[in-house]
């Protein structure tokens, strides 16, 4: 056997994904312009042309989406220059070597010249304009204008894109990786469509220059063939013209099918789906269509005098045809019927079924469930590609690690019971949530800076209940040029579950999920938790106060913190509401960093000494909000919600700063009715942090301005 050398031969591939590949094409670019090139030559390089272009409307027949050929551009601008370098040799040949006759120029342009139009120069200059007047005026000039819009809408439309895009990454059903990438498809379509509005100004100048080297080498063909040549005028006319209408024609028909892929690859829709796929599906997929339409023919195949055969013959094709598309949509329908029987009866005859009774018929209630009507199935059965599932152990994933728990599954079932396109979220079989969405639509959110009005059914979000609009997928993109938050219904859907579940986490974490918390903790901190639980606390204890934290959205990931501020206070009380307190002194930091960010300033609203004072009479009477007077009580709610409402409007967030021993009785006061202000107490707030007094609150609910201290 040959030994093995350790020198390997480069392939095709490794010279084409190189610059070497590159360079040789400028090269012979630049050769074709300078050196004179023998026929032979001409005519493999006028056939490489034509099968290159017809290589590029393939491709882009079969690609799914614009963006998955994004080298589009720059090879529509080296097939440009080829298409012209070989225009210059052309005409060189022709002018130097025309006077000896048609085939002067190779083959290629001889049969062009002689076969496709007959030999007759006339008959060539009316072809040759046609094909002019369909690529200049038709086909680039409408391609130009589409490319010039899309280039548009899409630059208008990436800040709603990446607006959707933040929101599903932080609702949880994207991941960072996810996020990147969708961001990276943006920018790459933004850029494709701009690279394409400016190669469209190459496909108009090419034609331009063809209509120009056509009347170069007509009239410098006549002048060089009768002056030099000594030919005659209808010699020179033959010999020239004919080489002349064959070699634009030659060129032009690369030409007009490039500027046909263009004018694809800009009006197609930006749908992961071949464009075969897309025209059979919406063109062929209606037999109602099909029987109109060979309805029609067939009645204009029945006038007089009309070429009856053929209408009667095309009429009776496109009732065929829907015929066969009716049979199997049919054969489809009863295939699912006969499905659903089946099951429908097996479970019938389960349960008529004579067994005894055990606790196994006793079912237990889910944790966390999802119920959907039957129309929204598809969006939870991974067999008809179900995304809904995904997304929802997205949200999951992200608020296990934002809580500091991991989250229950979520149970979804079907049920009849609901609307088609109805959902409900229940958690310990009760429902907290539910919601209606429209099917083979999209929802545009208006985030409150929306700058027009889209056409569309006006609803609520059922997440955050924002203003939103039910619109048609096509008119996406113009919602977010509009500046509306697009979603399909399987992010609105998830969203709402991952709302639902960060409001009721409290409700989801029990002693199952504490002691999982505890067991973590103590493969780090053993001593910690064997000290802790349960010689100085019991674990309902430890449960409650997590619970309880929870209630007020703070995260216990920080769970050694929360175990040591315990251990450290549980020797002086074991009341849940005062280790609450000791608690979240624990995590100041991380609190107000979650409310504020990593703002060295905190906007606050306080109270003033009298109604602080009153409020500490009404806690140690132990009345509670029954102890207070009703017009105090719906003063200070006004007046704490109107500072809310307030800073909500500037970007800020909404603080009221009180002393510790009354923190937590405010904070069940005010927690449904301005769920978004935050109760902290004076040695919750970390001595990195500055204190602005934006306001005072007083007995009459009045507001005085103070200096920020």
């Amino acid at each position: 056997m040959a030994e093995r050398t350790g020198l390997t031969l480069p392939t095709f591939s490794t010279i084409a994904g190189s610059g070497i590949g590159v360079l040789l094409l400028l090269l012979a670019l630049l050769a074709l312009l300078v050196i004179p090139v023998p026929p032979i030559l001409l005519d493999l390089f006028f056939t490489f042309n034509i099968a290159l272009s017809i290589i590029i409307l393939l491709a882009i027949i079969h690609i799914k989406r614009p963006i998955d050929f994004s080298a589009f551009p720059t090879v529509l601008l080296g097939a440009t220059l080829l298409r012209l370098a070989l225009n210059v040799a052309s005409t060189r040949v022709v002018l130097l070597e025309g006077h000896e006759g048609p085939g002067a120029a190779g083959k290629v342009i001889e049969s062009f010249g002689e076969f496709v139009i007959g030999g007759n120069f006339a008959v060539g200059l009316v072809v040759f304009t046609i094909l002019v007047i369909i690529n200049f005026v038709v086909v680039t000039k409408g391609a130009g204008r589409v490319s010039e819009v899309a280039a548009r809408f899409t630059l208008d439309a990436m800040p709603g894109k990446q607006m959707a895009i933040d929101s599903d990454l932080s609702a949880g059903i994207l991941t960072q990786d996810e996020a990147r990438t969708r961001r990276e498809e943006i920018r790459t379509e933004a850029d494709f469509y701009g690279s394409m509005d400016g190669a469209n100004k190459f496909i108009r100048g090419d034609a331009i220059a063809g209509i120009l080297i056509l009347f170069i080498n007509i009239i410098g063909g006549l002048i060089i063939g009768m002056m030099q040549h000594d030919l005659s005028f209808a010699q020179a006319s033959h010999n020239y013209v004919l080489l002349t209408i064959g070699d634009g024609l030659v060129a032009q028909i690369p030409a007009l099918l490039l500027s046909i892929g263009v004018a694809i690859i800009v009006t197609r829709i930006s749908r992961s789906q071949q464009i075969s796929e897309q025209m059979t599906e919406q063109l062929f997929d209606n037999p109602k269509v099909l029987y109109l339409t060979g309805a029609v023919i067939g009645l204009i195949g029945l006038i007089p005098g009309m070429p009856n055969m053929v209408f009667l013959l095309f009429a009776t094709l496109c009732v065929g045809i829907g015929w066969l598309i009716q049979q199997r949509q049919v054969a489809e329908d009863q295939l699912i019927l006969a499905t659903d029987t089946a099951t429908s009866n097996a479970n019938t005859a389960q349960a008529l079924s004579p067994s005894e009774l055990t606790w196994d018929e006793v079912t237990p209630l889910d944790v966390i469930g999802l119920e959907v009507g039957y129309r929204l199935i598809p969006l939870v059965d991974r067999a008809q590609g179900g995304e809904l599932i995904g997304r929802i152990t997205g949200v999951r994933k992200k608020l296990s690690k934002e809580l500091g728990f991991l989250l229950q599954s979520v149970h979804i079932r079907d049920n009849l019971e609901l609307l088609p396109t109805a959902y409900r979220i229940t958690l310990l079989g009760d429902t907290v949530g539910q919601g209606e969405v429209m099917s083979g639509m999209e929802l545009a959110i208006n985030p409150g800076q929306v700058h027009g009005h889209i056409h569309g059914t006006v609803t609520k979000d059922p997440a955050f209940g924002m203003d939103a609009v039910w619109i048609e997928p096509r008119l996406r993109d113009d919602a977010q040029a509009l500046g509306y938050t697009v979603v399909d219904i399987g992010t609105v859907i998830a969203t709402h579950l991952s709302q639902v579940l960060k409001n009721h986490a409290h409700e989801l974490l029990g002693h199952e999920e504490v002691q999982q918390l505890l067991d973590r903790l103590a493969k780090t901190d053993a001593k910690l938790v064997e000290n802790l639980v349960p010689k100085q606390l019991p674990l309902s204890v430890v449960v409650r106060v997590l619970q309880s934290l929870l209630r007020e959205n703070v995260s216990i990931r920080s769970i050694r913190l929360i175990a040591e501020s315990l251990a450290e206070q549980a020797p002086r009380t074991k009341n849940p509401d005062e280790l609450i307190e000791g608690v979240r002194i624990a995590l100041g930091r991380m609190i107000v960093q979650e409310i504020n960010g990593l703002g060295d300033e905190l906007p606050v609203v306080a109270l003033d000494s009298e109604l602080e004072q009153i409020l500490h009479n009404v806690i140690r009477g132990g009345a509670g909000i029954a102890g207070l007077e009703p017009g105090l009580a719906e003063k200070l709610h006004n007046g704490l919600s109107e500072f809310t409402q307030t800073q909500e409007m500037s970007g800020q967030p909404a603080v009221l700063l009180v002393s510790p021993a009354i923190r937590g009785w405010l904070s069940r006061f005010i927690r449904r009715g301005v769920p978004s202000l935050h109760v902290l107490s004076y040695n919750e707030v970390p001595d990195s942090k500055q204190v602005k007094l934006v306001t005072t609150i007083g007995q009459s609910a009045g507001v005085g301005h103070r200096q920020a201290q």
